[in-house]
């Protein structure tokens, strides 16, 4: 708030690229977090919050019907949505394997995941890199719940473990919405493979997407500290703590959920009937067939309600 109130006086148009001081924040915060140790100011740039890039992207990148997205099996819709809203084809999977001899113009990658707070390891995102190298694709690897890793700890494609110390060919998304407690601002930015980023750029000086210089302003005071992270951590580790044993009290199985601010639960049934028997206690989820085909015996249950509210939900289910 401090930093905002700083920069009000900011009639002028905001630099599409993010300040000189905003891309040297997301440089280091990408170098002292993630490893991204060889990452430059011109292969970063802050986005209107990352739902935005992720339904642009399609768009932004020229892709169209001739071009094929691929993106999780159980996900979050905005990556098919913006796949239509450029006229793409889609297609759901996992694992590159089952591809075959497919050349996607772009592929989705989501860890730890929503919903399902899957964390994909070292291995399988490996896997992805060499693969869509391999086949021309562009691999973006959406890292928005990167920080909230409970059972396993997240990597990014940026780390030269994973990709060979080579960004080519790559894109890691990041949010301050959830790092942050930031939603509201529409916070985030695209970091990695310094070509694609300056076609995006070209792309978005024209297409108006520019984030206000206050919010700026406000990403570069939190994207350099931690302490603030980890009492957004300790929030969310607190609900689930409370809330995962009251709900397989309740006969609900948790699966996955080693990352991420949800719950995969399910209790072998439709995920309306779930959604229907919490719901008759005042406990709202969202459906699995919400997030995909794959996904209609699961719940998603959030923990970002207050503390208060989540104690009540567990104190309901007993």
């Amino acid at each position: 708030m401090r930093a905002l109130s700083r920069a009000a006086d900011s009639p002028g148009y905001p630099f599409t690229a993010g300040t000189a001081a905003l891309r040297q924040a997301i440089v280091s915060y990408r170098t002292r977090r993630w490893g991204a140790d060889d990452l430059g100011p011109d292969a970063t740039l802050p986005v209107i919050g990352t739902k935005e890039l992720v339904a642009w992207l399609p768009t932004l990148l020229g892709l169209g019907p001739d071009d094929l997205v691929v993106y999780p099996t159980m996900a979050y819709p905005t990556y098919l949505v913006g796949a239509r809203i450029a006229g793409c084809r889609a297609l759901a999977s996992d694992d590159p394997d089952e591809l075959g001899d497919a050349r996607p113009a772009l592929v989705w990658i989501n860890s730890p995941a929503n919903p399902t707070g899957r964390i994909l390891g070292a291995g399988p995102l490996k896997h992805w890199v060499k693969w869509t190298r391999e086949h021309g694709s562009l691999l973006a690897s959406d890292e928005c719940y990167g920080e909230f890793g409970w059972e396993a700890e997240p990597m990014s494609v940026l780390h030269p473990s994973i990709n060979e110390g080579a960004h080519d060919g790559l894109l890691a998304v990041h949010s301050l919405s959830k790092r942050s407690n930031l939603a509201g601002y529409r916070a985030g930015f695209v970091a990695g493979d310094r070509y694609v980023v300056a076609d995006l750029l070209a792309v978005r000086k024209h297409a108006g997407m520019l984030v206000p210089r206050p919010v700026q302003e406000a990403m570069v005071e939190l994207l350099g500290d931690h302490d603030h992270v980890e009492l957004q951590r300790g929030r969310y580790l607190g609900r689930r703590a409370v809330l995962r044993p009251a709900l397989e009290a309740a006969g609900f199985r948790i699966e996955h959920s080693e990352g991420a601010i949800y719950l995969w639960a399910t209790r072998d049934e439709d995920c309306h009937a779930s959604v229907d028997y919490l719901a008759r206690m005042g406990i709202l989820v969202a459906p699995g067939d919400f997030y995909g085909a794959a996904a209609t015996r699961h719940v998603r249950v959030a923990l970002t309600a207050t503390d208060e509210r989540v104690a009540a939900a567990a104190q309901r289910l007993s």
